[in-house]
């Protein structure tokens, strides 16, 4: 298991953002923390989590052929979400300090998935935009079968399949977020995840 406050975490992350521009961290997570982050995929009201949509801004809209998931944003004056935010943002000063990215700030949701949701591929930035700079995906499933879908599929820019990620837990998925198109496969069972993007501030728009 990995301490991912380490110097040696932030260098191989490092590395692996300048080549191949993605990396597959199984087991990352501390047994403790993990648990505590799958308790919070269990709703305590019924209005905590809602539909996600596609686009942003004012051209948000939902569109379950695209994306099913349901949503929460993380807070960071509550745990364990503010535990996992402050390894994040140990993440972007670490990164920032050895590949100048600009990495401004950080945004993440629990996602939930039910059995028969999908995420029909996607990037997570438009090239040149530079809002969203680096994806995160943390997966929060346990015993995760190989008849189970809701595998995390990879892709290059030609569409060429790289990786195909099985959503277990502790497993964490970093890549560049203009450069990997990705999709989630239709789930069979509860699938749960917290994804995240570091954004840049429009003081390094075209860096």
């Amino acid at each position: 298991m990995a301490d991912m406050s380490s110097e040696a975490f932030f260098d191989r992350v490092a590395a692996a953002l300048q080549h191949p521009g993605y990396l597959v961290l199984p087991q990352l997570l501390a047994p403790a923390l993990l648990q505590q982050l799958q308790q919070r995929l269990v709703p305590q009201s019924g209005a905590e989590f809602h539909h996600a949509a596609i686009g942003r801004g004012g051209q948000q809209q939902q569109n379950t052929s695209i994306r099913g998931d349901h949503i929460r944003w993380l807070n960071n004056a509550e745990q364990p979400d503010a535990q996992w935010l402050t390894l994040m943002e140990q993440l972007r000063v670490g990164l920032n300090q050895r590949l100048f990215m600009g990495l401004f700030d950080y945004e993440s949701h629990y996602a939930c998935y039910q059995p028969g949701a999908f995420y029909r591929k996607h990037v997570d930035a438009l090239p040149g935009s530079r809002n969203r700079i680096l994806t995160t995906v943390l997966f929060l499933n346990e015993q995760w079968g190989a008849d189970d879908g809701g595998e995390l599929q990879i892709f290059d820019m030609e569409n060429n399949l790289l990786q195909q990620v099985v959503p277990e837990a502790g497993t964490l998925v970093i890549f560049l977020s203009e450069c990997f198109p990705h999709e989630v496969l239709t789930t069979k069972r509860h699938r749960g995840s917290i994804a995240g993007w570091f954004r840049v501030s429009n003081s390094h728009y075209g860096f």
